[in-house]
């Protein structure tokens, strides 16, 4: 069997892995398509990610990935197999601390 990979060596963009400790349910039972999960930031500082989820925010760390990994697709052409490299996986965001809940004080108006 043959295998042909087609790797652009300019433009093929850098992905980052997500990892998450426990699971993360969602409100609505049907899921059809692509769903926001959360909203992903950086701290200026300490360029730490900090992902926001609903009501909680979790503090997370960048780690280096021992090996990269390629993300290709499938495709094919003149009936021969090739997988097209799309994105290279070299890091991934750590999210290991259990979430911390956003508390917001609100005065009531009079």
């Amino acid at each position: 069997m043959q295998i042909f990979i087609k790797c652009e060596s300019e433009g093929v963009p850098e992905w980052a892995l997500v990892e998450l400790q426990g699971l993360v349910q969602m409100k609505r039972e049907e899921l059809c398509g692509p769903t926001a999960l959360g909203d992903l930031h950086y701290l200026a500082r300490s360029r730490q990610p900090v992902l926001v989820l609903g009501h909680h925010v979790l503090n997370g760390k960048e780690v280096k990935l021992e090996q990269p990994m390629a993300v290709m697709e499938k495709t094919i052409e003149n009936d021969k197999v090739f997988y097209r490299v799309k994105a290279i996986v070299k890091k991934k965001l750590l999210f290991k601390s259990r979430p911390k809940p956003i508390i917001s004080n609100l005065s009531e108006r009079v």
